[in-house]
Order: structure tokens, then sequence, then C-alpha cells
């Protein structure tokens, strides 16, 4: 894609008193990143220090005028915000600055219209750009009204919104009943699923960790993989063989990020009940991002929210081919250093998920006649068989193996112990 297709973007920060630098400069590249992820050019950076966030204007009167000086002489399309802006600071900025300003939030929200392919994925990122706007509609009619000029103005609609707060709210019930009826069948969906008792795996982690090449090489699955923050919006969930035969179920989930707007928090919940529904979470860390131990940290209190404190996890370092040599693995619980990209990693990773999972089953030992077929072939793709020896004078197989206490084999294993 050529330079000039991709708009002019000033970026700007605010550092305060109880940020450090490393955290506030990260923070800086991300905000970079994620304008190049909603198809920007960041042609200038500008920050200042203070003690405190400007009521009025976010940074300080002389910052302002110095951007105003700035957004004359480079003539950006957008100036983007490096945090929330209140509704009266973005009026004000838009005014003083007399160009389209926006904030971080609304960079996300744009990502995520991009983003979203499903039907649920859409009306939730509806959703939570018409909840970020309610608020906002006052003295912006102009700006807000027109949907698909540029960055922080996309929207899966692709229509004019309306200021009259009515047919806003009036809106969002509309959205909120739809989504209603998505989740209703999504939960029918999940119901199915447990009445079979597949074994649930998870892949959860910050945003472009490598989740998604990731299930792409585990699944042969075909979900967008690049480079970007969010590159996977919606949760897509696969088979999965295991090296014992075992079929699981593997759910890519949509990446984390630090300060992620609370409308989105809020109206992906139902996205992420993928994730309450698991046996087991593969936390995805990216071992070559020098603030991978913040991204851990970001990624387990958002889990805390969710409240699935009460599920495994296994930390998996990706990207170990481009990791700095100096990696120190910092995760709370077991884990794995491989490569997505390499073959005997996988094969290595595949085992180590199997030997995670037996921890979490029953073991069973039990015979069953030749005749059975069907059961046999249950044992091995239903449950973890691990020896299969077939004795010729009783005409039974000798099967050792591990199996989910849920499932519906168990009580008949159970049963037939030997």
């Amino acid at each position: 894609m050529q330079k000039s297709d991709r708009e002019r973007v000033i970026i700007v920060g605010c550092q305060l008193a109880d940020e450090d630098d490393d955290r506030f400069s990260y923070s800086m590249e991300e905000l970079a990143s994620l304008v190049h992820t909603a198809n920007g050019e960041v042609i200038l950076q500008l920050s200042q220090k203070r003690e405190a966030v400007h009521p009025a204007t976010y940074i300080g009167k002389g910052k302002v005028e110095e951007l105003a000086r700035l957004v004359e002489q480079l003539e950006p399309d957008v100036i983007i915000f490096n945090d929330e802006l209140s509704p009266s600071q973005a009026r004000n900025l838009s005014k003083l600055l007399e160009a389209r300003v926006i904030d971080r939030t609304q960079l996300i929200l744009d990502i995520f219209a991009q983003r979203a392919r499903s039907k649920e994925g859409k009306l939730q990122v509806e959703l939570a750009q018409l909840q970020y706007l309610l608020p906002r509609l006052s003295g912006q009619g102009v700006q807000l009204s027109r949907l698909g000029g540029g960055i922080g103005t996309r929207g899966p609609g692709e229509t004019k919104l309306e200021t009259d707060r009515r047919h806003i709210r009036r809106h969002i019930d509309e959205i909120k009943s739809q989504l209603k009826w998505v989740v209703e069948h999504r939960e029918r969906y999940r119901e199915r699923r447990k009445k079979n008792r597949t074994f649930q795996i998870a892949l959860v982690g910050y945003t472009n960790a490598g989740k998604s090449t990731l299930f792409n090489r585990l699944t042969n699955a075909d979900s967008f993989e690049e480079n970007l923050l969010f590159a996977t919006l919606d949760p897509l969930t696969r088979k999965f063989i295991l090296p014992s035969g075992y079929t699981v179920l593997l759910t890519d989930t949509v990446g984390f990020i630090q300060d992620l707007p609370t409308t989105l928090v809020a109206a992906f919940r139902s996205t992420l009940e993928e994730v309450k529904e698991a046996d087991l979470i593969l936390h995805v860390v990216d071992s070559s991002n020098l603030d991978y131990v913040q991204h851990e940290q970001t990624v387990y209190d958002l889990l805390q929210d969710l409240e699935v404190s009460a599920i495994p996890i296994v930390t998996i370092y990706n990207k170990r081919d481009v990791a700095d040599k100096n990696f120190i693995p910092s995760s709370r619980t077991d884990s794995i250093f491989i490569s997505a990209l390499n073959e005997n990693d996988l094969q290595q990773l595949r085992q180590f998920i199997e030997t995670t999972m037996i921890e979490t089953m029953e073991p069973y030992d039990v015979s069953v006649s030749a005749g059975d077929g069907k059961l046999l072939a249950q044992l091995k793709t239903e449950t973890i068989l691990q020896t299969l020896y077939y004795h010729e004078e009783k005409e039974m197989y000798e099967c050792q193996g591990f199996i989910l206490p849920e499932h519906p084999l168990y009580p008949q294993l159970k049963t037939a112990q030997i």
C-alpha cells in the first residue's frame, strides 16, 4: 500500500507524574501501531509532562498553541490523543486547533469497526460506538454526523448519525435486543457442545502476540493473521487433534490491550464468554516485545474481570525466533518457549498441552471387546488413550488412558475398571 493512501496523523500524549518514562514511551509506540493498523501514518509525535491533565484541553495552554502552529504547518488529516478525552476537552481542542480531533478510544473503536466480520461483531462495535458518542453529541453535529470520513469516523452501518439523543437511545435498544437474540443462539450452541462434552481450549493474549498464527498452524484454519493490532476480532473455534488422537476445540479470541475502552469491555463481554467456557486457557505472550511483563499483567487483570480464576492457565511464550537472547520467562504458571513458525516447536506444544490436560482428567483402565468398535473409536477421539493392547486369548483390547469426569462415557468406564 502506498503512503499516499494513508491518512496523515499527529499523535499527542500527556505523561503524568505517576507514570514512568518507559511505560509512557511504550504507550505512545502502541498508539502509533494502532494508527498504522487503522491505515494512518504518524507524521509527528508531541508529548508533555504534567502533574495532572488540563480539565479543559487535556494538555496545557502553551502546548495547545504549539500544536496549533504545527497543525497549520503540517496540515494533518487528524490529531489523535493518547487517552480518552472528555466531551468538553474534545470540543475545546477541535475549536482551538481547527482540525479533526479524536482520542485513543475512538481509534480503537474505528479499528474494531474495520475488523468485525460476524453479525455479532458488527453489532457489538456499533453499540460501543453509539454508547461512546451519546454524551458527545452536543456541539459536534457536523463532525459526528458523517461516518466513513476517515480514521475515527468509520462504522459498520456507514450511515449518517442523527444528533437526536432519543433516536440514538432507541437505536441502542434495538441493537441490544438483536444482540440478545445472537447471544441466546450462541448459548444454545454452547449447550450442545457441553452435552457432547468436548474439551475446550481458549487462546488468549495481548494483541499481536501471535494467537492467530498459532491457531492456524495447530488447526489448519484460515483465521486472518497479520502483524497488526486487533487482526482478529470475532472468536473462531476449530477442531484440534492432539498427538494421542484426542480431538479438542480450540478458540482464537480478540487480543487484549492496556486501557481498553470501557465501552468495549462491556460490549465485547459476550464475545469473551468463550473464555469462561474453556477447560484450559493458553495465554500467548510475545517474548520479543520488551514490555511483555506488562502485557502479561494486562491479560491477567482482564481475566480476573471475567472471573475465570478457577480455569487452569498455561503460558506460551511465542516468537522464540526473534526474542532477545537474555529473555527470561516471568510467568506464574507452567510455560513453554516456542515459535509458532517452527514445526518441531509446535509438536512440543501439542505434547505440552496434552500433558497439561491429563492433570485435569481421571485415569481409566478397561477391557473392551474386539467387537465393540464404536466404544474403541470413542476412546480414541474423545479420551486421551495412552495404551491400546490386544489380548488374543481374551479377544479383548486392554485400554488405558484419561477422561474428563464430566464426559458421558465416564460412569461406564468407571464401573468397567479392571
